[in-house]
């Protein structure tokens, strides 16, 4: 969840980045009497997200500027609508337009690649989720975004959940026991409330993990028929995830195969930024 804490301590942290000593150029050129009132237009379609982290770039900037949001995160754009309008010091608009913008366009970017995923296997019963391979520093906005879009988050970092890889069950079996007593044994130690997956990357070793009583089982880079296969071995006796190879082309085809569940890293490290743009009009105040 992407909380009110995580958002503002994430985008002082950028606006310090941007403006360290303050803003040199809008304090030289514009007059601290001028106010503005701008409009987040989006110049392409898609799907919004960091509607809350837009306003706080703003917000945290100056309480004087007000950001009325005319959508929410999720909700699909055409070209040319207005997202949300900014009032307020025009120095300040200004100093963090472009902290606003970067979050906007890139959390929009990923919700919206998101959803064009989610409607590929619409009707299949999978779930599209995304992985840890995030932007350090920005897991929990990336991960907001993909759930704007329709998606479904994996576990949130290395302490919410055991997820065994093939090193990892390297180093188990070393002792000279086999993969079903060494997870066995490692799943013992667990508190019961604690999720386990292991993945996997041949139909052999299938059986071995199921043995265990592991929650979920990931298949990596199976071809389709293995796939399938795979799911016909699971037989529900364990959640199936599938990673490796997933793409808009090939996401409905490997849904169709029967799995859960399908990790698409390309959520968070491939999206491009969506582009959205502020469009600003300055005046000066009334003198009496």
């Amino acid at each position: 969840m992407l909380t009110r804490t995580t958002i503002d301590r994430v985008v002082a942290a950028a606006l310090e980045e941007d403006a360290p000593w303050g803003d040199l150029t809008s304090a030289t050129l514009i007059p601290a009497e001028a106010v503005a009132r701008a409009e987040l237009v989006a110049r392409e379609p898609g799907v919004l997200s960091g509607g809350e982290v837009f306003e706080a770039a703003f917000r945290l900037t100056d309480p004087a500027i007000a950001v009325a949001l005319r959508r929410r995160d999720g909700d699909a754009f055409e070209a040319g609508d207005v997202l949300a309008v900014v009032e307020g010091p025009a120095r300040s608009v200004l100093t963090a337009e472009r902290v606003g913008l970067n979050f906007a366009q890139r959390m929009s970017g990923i919700a919206t690649l998101t959803a064009r995923y989610v409607a590929e296997v619409a009707h299949t019963g999978a779930r599209i989720a995304d992985t840890r391979k995030t932007t350090p520093g920005l897991r929990a906005f990336e991960r907001h975004a993909v759930s704007s879009g329709g998606g479904h988050n994996h576990r949130f970092s290395l302490s919410d959940a055991v997820m065994a890889k093939d090193n990892h069950l390297a180093v188990l079996t070393a002792s000279g026991l086999s993969v079903t007593q060494a997870l066995e044994s490692a799943i013992a130690r667990l508190p019961h409330t604690t999720h386990v997956e292991v993945e996997v990357d041949r139909l052999d070793q299938i059986e071995a993990v199921l043995a265990a009583g592991i929650g979920t089982i990931m298949l990596d880079n199976f071809s389709l028929d293995d796939l399938r296969a795979g799911v016909e071995q699971v037989a529900g006796r364990a959640i199936v995830d599938a990673s490796g190879g997933v793409t808009l082309d090939t996401v409905r085809r490997i849904a169709e195969t029967g799995v859960d569940v399908i990790s698409v890293g390309a959520l968070t490290h491939a999206a491009r930024g969506l582009d959205l743009g502020l469009d600003m009009h300055v005046g000066m105040p009334e003198r009496p």
